[in-house]
C-alpha cells in the first residue's frame, strides 16, 4: 500500500523527510546509475527546495533577434517559443530548459512571476538566471549555473517542449519527478517513482536509527551491521 494518494501528499512528505542524496542511493541500488544533473546546476539560495514534474524546455543558440521569411515560424519571434512554454505549464510543474549554449540567461523576473500564477513549482536551467534579487524576493525556487544579465532575446530561442530531453547522462521525460536542494537535482523516472520514494523512505527513517545509535557510543561497523545503513 502506498504512503501517499496524491502528488501533493508525496511532495510534502519529500520536502518534510527526503533530500536528494538518499533519493540518489535509492536509485543506484534499482541500477538507476545516472539520475543526478550536472552538479553546477545549483539552487539560487542554499536553502531552496524543489520537487515537482518535468515540463521540458529545448532551445537553441541564434545570434538575431527574428528573422523575416524564414521556414521556421519559431525565428520570427524574439524568444521563439519561450512565451508559448511558460504559458504552457501546468500546477507542480517545473520548468526545465537546456539545449543553448551558457552563454545568456534563461530566466528572469516575469518569468518567475508568470510560473507562481500558474501554480508551477520551480524552475531548473542548464544556463542562467537573471534579476536574482527580484527572484529571490519572489522565493520561486530557481536552480541553474548561477547568476548572469545577458539577455536571451539576441541569443537564444526556444524551439519545443514537452519532449524528452537530455542534460549531461541524464534523459528527462515529460513527467518525470525532479526533486532538488542544496545537493544537486535528481530525476526520478515516473516508471519508478512509487519504488523509489517508498524506499527512499524507508532509508531516511533507517538512517536516523543509525544516528541516534551513533550518538550513544555504537561503532559504524556495528550500526551498519545491525540496519546496513552508512
Amino acid at each position: 500500500m502506498s504512503l501517499w494518494n496524491t502528488d501533493q501528499e508525496l511532495f510534502d512528505l519529500a520536502r518534510r523527510e527526503l533530500f536528494t542524496s538518499v533519493v540518489g542511493d535509492v536509485m543506484d541500488k534499482l541500477e538507476f546509475f545516472h539520475q543526478f544533473l550536472p552538479p553546477a546546476i545549483r539552487p539560487l539560495r542554499q536553502d531552496m527546495v524543489l520537487i515537482g514534474r518535468a515540463m521540458p524546455v529545448l532551445s537553441v543558440d541564434v545570434s538575431v533577434d527574428r528573422v523575416a521569411g524564414t521556414a521556421k515560424k519559431f525565428m520570427e519571434k524574439p524568444f521563439g517559443l519561450m512565451l508559448e512554454a511558460l504559458d504552457n505549464l501546468k500546477p507542480n510543474e517545473i520548468y526545465l530548459n537546456t539545449g543553448s549554449s551558457p552563454r545568456t540567461a534563461l530566466w528572469g523576473e516575469l518569468m518567475s512571476t508568470r510560473a507562481r500564477i500558474l501554480g508551477a513549482a520551480g524552475a531548473v536551467l542548464n544556463g542562467y538566471t537573471r534579476d536574482t534579487r527580484a527572484v529571490l524576493n519572489l522565493n520561486f525556487p530557481t536552480f541553474c549555473w548561477g547568476s548572469y544579465g545577458q539577455d536571451a532575446a539576441l541569443r537564444c530561442k526556444v524551439v519545443d517542449f514537452r519532449i524528452a530531453i537530455e542534460i549531461g547522462a541524464v534523459r528527462i521525460n515529460p513527467g518525470d519527478l525532479l526533486f532538488g536542494d542544496l545537493d544537486g537535482v535528481c530525476c526520478i523516472p515516473k516508471t519508478v517513482e512509487v519504488e523509489v520514494f517508498t524506499k527512499a523512505l524507508e532509508k531516511t527513517r533507517g538512517e536516523k536509527l543509525v544516528k541516534a545509535e551513533l550518538e550513544e557510543g555504537s561503532s559504524a561497523m556495528a550500526a551498519f551491521a545491525k540496519h546496513g545503513i552508512m
